[in-house]
């Protein structure tokens, strides 16, 4: 069952629309065009990957089924935090010592991209430094120690602070949670007004943005053509980004990335009283089990709390009444507190968690696959696509070395297939 507060063809009745800042609005693709390079997908990666080039002299179009940051763009938590994939250590076999350390300082770079922008093209988007891993369990605390030695031993250029059980009310107003490690350099923002800035801002560079313009057909060869309901681009290279939207467009991507649902409520604004003990720093969190809480204060104070990963391509009915008892497991004594605001949406999951970026023929490349981290890894996709296109860079090499495994079952079964396995990892959780 698809909810409309998810599938809505129209962005979702959320805390971010109610409350952009911005209001983009752009044509529906109309007849024959010629461009450099058309970019599939106006979400962050999209658009910042157009930002990149257009920045480097080339003439760029973006196209999206719906509108800029219909996606999970526009819809996330909101949490900006360092780092490129899940356990790099895993991929050493493919991608070595020289990989994994390339990866890991794209890690600390994504995020000052995200900065960068901001601050470049002054995006009003409530950007909030701080934030802090929460550990359920002895071993999250002991993997933070050494996530921590590690940060320090690279040279890591922001503070870092494990804190104990007996300190993590310093940062959480629940005794849920044994222990955590503080990053001052990572933090939040509203991504819808993080995404419609940044379209504002490609706009101004001269890139060309259509909306509401569904692609029906890629025609791929010397020079590629993406043909709309009412329109069609020829162009020299194929930037695909359509993530967790991607079925339809290229059978390869849409085989090995998952759509998996994502949830969040936001309370009403919270009294002084209750948002200072809720999250005593305004910084963002998240615990580290398989079916984790994320949340963290919007700018009025309301808290937005999200989690409940959906792997079985099937929305709740009712998204406040799932979330909010989550939400009074962490905090009990928000229990009289009113959701003002709900809604979900679509990311897009890899089978080894890391992003998938990369070619699938000199002129056609590809992201997706964040794994519900990205934030700031689209806009490391975005230049690295970039670099490659222009020939500063083959950075990207390090990503595309890795392997990525199609999901079995085809279209109709892997979802249900993946909810059976996620259940198993959820089960170990809770054991």
């Amino acid at each position: 069952m698809l909810n409309p507060r998810t599938h809505s063809p129209t962005l979702p009745d959320s805390y971010y629309a109610a409350t952009r800042r911005y209001e983009p609005q752009f044509p529906a693709l109309e007849g024959d065009h010629h461009y450099d390079v058309c970019v599939v997908g106006a979400g962050y990666s999209g658009i910042n990957t157009a930002i990149e080039l257009q920045q480097r002299g080339y003439r760029v179009a973006v196209v999206d089924r719906f509108q800029v940051g219909w996606g999970a763009s526009g819809r996330n938590g909101g949490q900006l935090i360092r780092g490129i994939g899940h356990g790099l250590e895993q991929f050493r076999k493919e991608i070595g010592e020289e990989g994994i350390q390339a990866l890991a300082h794209m890690g600390f770079e994504a995020v000052d991209i995200v900065k960068q922008r901001i601050a470049d093209f002054d995006i009003q988007c409530d950007l909030k430094l701080g934030y802090c891993d929460l550990a359920n369990r002895k071993r999250h605390l002991r993997d933070f120690e050494e996530e921590k030695a590690w940060l320090d031993r690279v040279g890591y250029p922001h503070e870092t602070e494990l804190l104990e059980q007996s300190e993590m009310h310093q940062v959480v107003g629940s005794d849920r949670y044994v222990g955590g490690l503080i990053d001052r350099g990572s933090g939040h923002l509203h991504p819808l007004n993080l995404i419609h800035g940044e379209a504002l801002a490609a706009a101004y560079l001269g890139v060309h943005i259509f909306e509401h313009s569904p692609v029906i057909r890629i025609d791929e060869g010397d020079t590629c053509t993406v043909i709309t309901d009412r329109g069609r681009i020829e162009c020299n290279t194929l930037v695909l980004c359509a993530n967790a939207y991607v079925q339809g467009l290229n059978s390869t991507l849409e085989s090995k990335v998952l759509p998996a649902g994502s949830y969040i409520i936001a309370t009403e604004p919270l009294p002084e009283d209750i948002h200072t003990r809720v999250l005593p720093q305004d910084m963002a969190v998240c615990d580290q089990r398989v079916a984790l809480d994320y949340y963290r204060l919007s700018a009025d104070k309301r808290l937005l709390f999200g989690g409940r990963c959906n792997y079985s391509g099937r929305d709740p009915k009712h998204i406040a009444a799932t979330m909010r008892p989550d939400m009074l497991k962490v905090f009990p004594y928000l229990e009289d507190v009113k959701i003002e605001f709900e809604w979900g949406g679509m990311i897009g999951i890899g089978a080894n968690r890391l992003p998938q970026v990369g070619r699938l023929k000199p002129n056609v490349y590809f992201a997706q696959a964040y794994a519900g981290h990205g934030v700031n890894a689209s806009h490391m996709a975005a230049r690295l696509i970039a670099e490659s296109i222009h020939g500063e860079t083959e950075r990207i090499r390090h990503l595309e070395a890795v392997r990525h495994m199609r999901f079995p079952g085809g279209h109709r079964f892997r979802s249900p297939l993946l909810a059976l396995g996620m259940s198993y990892y959820r089960l170990l959780d809770l054991f």
